[in-house]
């Protein structure tokens, strides 16, 4: 199943806009017809092929060593394009929650930013060369929809962070406002 079939039929509202492709938050902040908070995508691993997708407002510097901090990890870093391939069926540039979706062997941790909650967010559907804007709680409701929140709850946790769990799911987790402020994310 694809996003769009999802989208349809969870009645996911969203907008959609095509263009160049985009690689960096620079060329997407260019983006002219779509309204709405864009979004930074990290695809990031540790030696042991542990693997997270960190979504954070644009505007937030993202500290790689503070995420790993946050996920009780010793070392992260940006996973290989072979990996982002493999695990995401997805390309750099393209980096996406909705990614997600092809996560067969649920190995991915999502980590979401809590400030992007009541707002219209810009990702991805899986390429580079389009941008749709969504609700947050559409983003959510579509990932719960997805094998992702499938796996037996062994598989999904990582960790007891405190106040640290999103509401939603045992293997999301927020990037909370005290963690944010204080390192930096």
């Amino acid at each position: 199943m694809n996003i769009y079939d999802i989208f349809k039929q969870l009645n996911i509202e969203f907008k959609e806009t095509e263009h160049e492709p985009i690689f960096t938050i620079e060329q997407a902040q260019n983006i002219k017809n779509i309204n709405g908070t864009g979004c930074k995508n990290l695809f990031l691993t540790n030696r042991k092929k542990n693997y997270y997708l960190v979504l954070l407002e644009e505007t937030k510097r993202a500290n790689i060593k503070d995420i790993a901090k946050l996920v009780n990890e010793s070392h992260l870093s940006f996973a290989s394009e072979i990996e982002l391939n493999n695990i995401l069926k997805l390309k750099p540039g393209s980096v996406t929650p909705l990614g997600i979706i092809n996560d067969k062997d649920n190995i991915v941790t999502l980590i979401i930013d809590n400030e992007l909650k009541g707002k219209k967010i810009l990702v991805h559907p899986n390429t580079n060369t389009k941008t749709i804007v969504l609700s947050y709680d559409d983003l959510i409701k579509f990932i719960e929809s997805t094998d992702f929140f499938k796996a037996p709850a062994s598989t999904r946790f990582h960790g007891n962070y405190e106040g640290g769990l999103l509401e939603h799911s045992l293997k999301v987790y927020e990037v909370f406002n005290e963690k944010v402020k204080n390192s930096g994310i």
